[in-house]
């Protein structure tokens, strides 16, 4: 049993990745993502990354993330945690306090605050950062030829991501691995597995 995260900026391929552990993992394994997880997830995920609202301010952005957060770890990770089950996620609340605190500007004490009280405090075991330049993270997007919300943002926001995630990785060493997301998805893809096995958390779980 295990909690892994994956983490990065737009366009480094964390969904991509994310998906191809938890296949290697077996079928065992929870994948699943955030914002919208959980119906409720699905709804506030509109809300976030649609383009209706896009005078939302900081804080109304915030509380609508760990909001759905909140019901993710309700209803879908303390459950499966609890159960003896892996769970790999697609973000989780250090893209709060990287998008929302370094890039929006909200306090991080704050932020901490309210994850507290919508996870219990629960935090992953691993968290995986896949490391890109944001204009090669941008580039990516553009070529996807949509964008939501956050995605649209100016590129002076997605530095101050990056440089926050930089910063939250630096803090806190011991949890996170940072894997050059620049490389071919298949080498990612290794890279991403030696993570996990060498902080041997997979116990019990045979990777294909």
């Amino acid at each position: 049993m295990a909690f892994i995260t994956f983490e990065g900026i737009e366009g480094c391929g964390k969904s991509t990745q994310a998906r191809v552990l938890a296949e290697a993992l077996g079928p065992d394994t929870v994948l699943t993502c955030e914002p919208g997880a959980t119906p409720l997830g699905r709804a506030v995920r509109e809300l976030l990354l649609g383009h209706v609202h896009t005078d939302m301010s900081p804080a109304a952005e915030a509380l609508l993330y760990f909001a759905d957060r909140a019901q993710h770890v309700a209803q879908v990770v303390r459950p499966a945690l609890e159960a003896g089950r892996t769970v790999v996620s697609d973000r989780y609340t250090d893209s709060s306090l990287a998008y929302q605190g370094y890039g929006r500007g909200l306090d991080l004490g704050l932020l901490r605050g309210v994850h507290a009280l919508a996870t219990g405090g629960l935090t992953p075991d691993l968290t995986l950062f896949l490391d890109v330049p944001v204009e090669e993270g941008l580039r990516r997007v553009r070529r996807r030829g949509s964008h939501d919300r956050l995605e649209a943002e100016v590129r002076e926001f997605h530095d101050r991501v990056c440089d926050g995630y930089r910063a939250l990785i630096a803090a806190e060493p011991g949890r996170w691995v940072v894997i050059d997301g620049r490389a071919a998805p298949d080498a990612v893809a290794r890279r991403v597995r030696q993570a996990v096995e060498t902080r041997g958390l997979l116990v019990g779980h045979g990777l294909r």
